[in-house]
C-alpha cells in the first residue's frame, strides 16, 4: 500500500492497515468470477516437478487440473496472478538457476503458487504447461484477465499431456441461470501482444487519430531514449509498476520552463548521444544530466527554453555528469496512452517502444499562454561522485545479522543499472534467517537483498512484487538522486 500524506496521514493509514490485518481471514474475501484457462501440460519441468513431489507425472497433472484455484494477488508482471488452492498441498522449490527467458503463456509453479506468464520475461518457476489465453491487454476495459479474488479452473486441451477433467463440484461451473459473478469469463485463444500498446511497423510514434501540429524525427537515439511522463499510479493491483521519469524533478523543471503541465511527456535520454531534427518550428528545454547541448552545431545552455527552427538538428551529446536528461518540447510529446500514461515501461512492455533511428515523434498542441520567464535560479551539474541517500526501515530488516552494516559501508553503483533497478557493489549483507520468502509487495526505492548479499535498489520500472527480503527503502525524496547515479558512483546510506 502506498500512502499520499497530503491526503491521508501516515499514522492513520498504519492504524487502519493493522486493524484490517488483525481482523482479516481467508474466508472474508468475496467469491470472484470464474475464469477457465485452457492448458496443455507440455512444460519442460513436468516430469522433474512430479519427481520432486514424489508422484508420477500423470497423477501430478491430474491433481493440478482438479484443484480449485483462486487469485491471491497480482504482481511480478502486468496480469501475472499468483494462484493458491486449498486442494494443492505441495510446496514446489524454485529453479536453482532462473531462466533468462520464459515464453509468454507459460504456466508454472513456485512455492504454494501457480501462475501464467503474460509476456516473455526471465523467471525461476517450474514450467508445467502453456496457455493461449490473452492474460493482459492494456487497451481493454479490464486489462488483466486474472484479478485478485477470481476463481481459476485449468481446462486441459488436446495439445500436450492430457488429464481428464474431474467431476465439477457444486458452484464450480456456471449455467445460464447463475448470477454474473458465477458466469465464467471467456479466455479466448490468441497471441498476447507483448507491447501492450498499438505500434505499427512504420515506427510512427503517434497518438492515433488526433491532428498533429508538429513532430520531430530521431536521427540517433543514443544509448537509450524513451518517452516518460510522471507515470501510471494506481495500477499495482493488476501488476503494473508506476514507471515514468526516474528524475521527476528534472522532468517537472523542463516542462515548467516551456509552460507545459508538469506531467507532460518528454524524452528521457540515458547517458546522452541523442540527435533529432524538427519538422516544424518548436521550443525545447533540456534538464537533468549535464553535457553539451548543440543546436545546428551551436552550443546552447541546458535549463533554458530555446527556439528549435524547422529543419534544425538538436544534439544532446554524451553526459559528463549524471545519467539521465529530459528533452521536453512545448506542447509535450504526444503518443498513445496505456492505462492513463504515456510512459514507456521497459520491464512490462507498456507504452511506446524505446526510440529508434528514423522514428517520428509527434508533439501536442502548445498552450496559448507565452513561454514563462525563467526563474532566477542557478542550475548546476548533478552530484554523481558520491551520494547520501535517506533510508526508511524495511519490512525484513530483522532478517539480517547486523543492523549497521548497510550504513557503515560505502557502496558502488555497478554496471547492472537500468530503469528496473540499480545493483550495488560492496560487502555482503549476511542473513540471520535463511529460507525462501513468499512473494510480497515492492515499491520504488526498495532495497532487495538477493542471495549474493549485495542489495539492489528497485526503480520505477521494477516489479510490484518480489521474493527477496527488503532490508530498507530509499525515501521518495532521495529517489531522484538515484536516477543520476552512474556506474562507479559511491553511495552512503543514512537513517531518514
Amino acid at each position: 500500500m502506498r500512502v499520499d500524506p497530503r491526503v491521508l496521514p501516515v499514522a492513520s493509514a498504519k492504524s487502519w492497515a493493522l486493524r484490517a490485518a488483525a481482523g482479516a481471514s481467508l474466508g472474508d474475501a468475496a467469491e470472484g468470477p470464474l475464469v477457465e484457462l485452457d492448458i496443455a501440460y507440455d512444460g519442460a519441468d513436468v516430469e522433474h516437478t512430479a519427481a520432486l513431489l514424489g508422484i508420477d507425472a500423470d497423477e501430478f497433472v491430474r491433481r493440478h487440473a482438479a484443484a480449485r484455484w483462486r487469485v491471491a494477488f497480482t504482481g511480478f508482471a502486468p496480469g501475472f496472478g499468483y494462484l493458491v488452492s486449498d486442494d494443492w498441498p505441495y510446496d514446489v522449490p524454485r529453479r536453482e538457476s532462473p531462466r533468462t527467458r520464459v515464453p509468454a503463456g507459460s504456466v508454472g509453479l513456485a512455492g504454494r503458487f501457480s501462475g501464467a506468464y503474460p509476456r516473455d520475461t526471465p523467471g525461476g518457476w517450474q514450467l508445467i504447461g502453456t496457455t493461449r489465453a490473452p492474460l493482459f491487454d492494456a487497451d481493454a476495459a479490464s486489462p488483466a484477465l486474472l484479478t485478485p479474488g477470481a476463481r481459476v479452473r485449468f481446462r486441459p486441451r488436446t495439445a500436450g499431456r492430457i488429464a481428464p477433467l474431474p467431476s465439477p463440484r457444486s458452484g464450480d461451473l456456471a449455467d445460464a441461470g447463475r448470477s454474473a459473478p458465477d458466469r465464467p469469463v471467456s479466455a479466448r485463444s490468441g497471441d498476447f501482444d507483448e507491447s501492450g500498446a498499438a505500434q505499427d511497423d512504420g515506427r510512427e510514434v503517434d497518438a492515433a487519430t488526433r491532428p498533429r501540429t508538429a513532430a520531430l524525427r530521431i536521427l540517433e537515439p543514443g544509448l537509450l531514449a524513451t518517452v516518460q511522463d510522471l507515470g501510471r499510479a494506481g495500477a499495482a493491483s493488476i501488476g503494473v509498476a508506476v514507471s515514468g521519469a526516474l528524475d521527476r524533478a528534472a522532468l517537472r523543471t523542463a516542462n515548467r520552463l516551456l509552460g507545459n503541465p508538469e506531467g507532460a511527456a518528454a524524452i528521457e535520454v540515458t547517458m546522452g548521444g541523442l540527435r533529432a531534427v524538427a519538422d516544424a518550428d518548436l521550443w525545447f528545454a533540456v534538464t537533468g544530466a549535464w553535457g553539451p547541448v548543440r543546436l545546428d552545431g551551436r552550443d546552447v545552455d541546458p535549463f533554458e527554453a530555446h527556439a528549435w527552427p524547422a529543419g534544425a538538428e538538436l544534439h544532446v551529446d554524451w553526459f559528463a555528469h549524471g545519467a539521465r536528461a529530459y528533452l521536453a518540447v512545448r506542447g509535450g510529446i504526444d503518443v498513445p496512452t496505456a492505462l492513463g500514461s504515456r510512459a514507456t515501461d521497459l520491464l512490462a512492455g507498456l507504452g511506446p517502444a524505446a526510440l529508434r533511428t528514423g522514428d517520428r515523434v509527434h508533439v501536442g498542441t502548445p498552450a496559448s499562454t507565452p513561454i514563462p520567464v525563467a526563474p532566477p535560479q542557478s542550475w548546476g551539474a548533478p552530484h554523481d561522485d558520491e551520494l547520501e541517500l535517506d533510508l526508511a526501515p524495511g519490512p525484513r530488516a530483522d532478517w539480517f545479522a547486523s543492523g549497521t552494516a548497510l550504513y557503515d559501508a560505502v557502496w558502488t553503483v555497478t554496471g547492472d543499472a537500468d530503469r528496473v533497478g540499480v545493483r550495488l557493489g560492496g560487502p555482503e549483507l549476511v542473513r540471520a534467517r535463511t529460507g525462501e520468502l513468499p512473494s510480497e509487495g515492492m515499491v520504488p526505492g526498495a532495497l532487495q537483498v538477493p542471495p549474493s548479499g549485495r542489495p539492489t535498489i528497485l526503480l520505477a520500472d521494477g516489479p510490484v512484487t518480489g521474493g527477496y527480503p527488503v532490508i530498507a527503502v530509499v525515501t521518495d525524496a532521495s529517489l531522484d538522486l538515484v536516477a543520476q547515479a552512474r556506474p562507479g558512483t559511491r553511495i552512503r546510506f543514512r537513517h531518514a
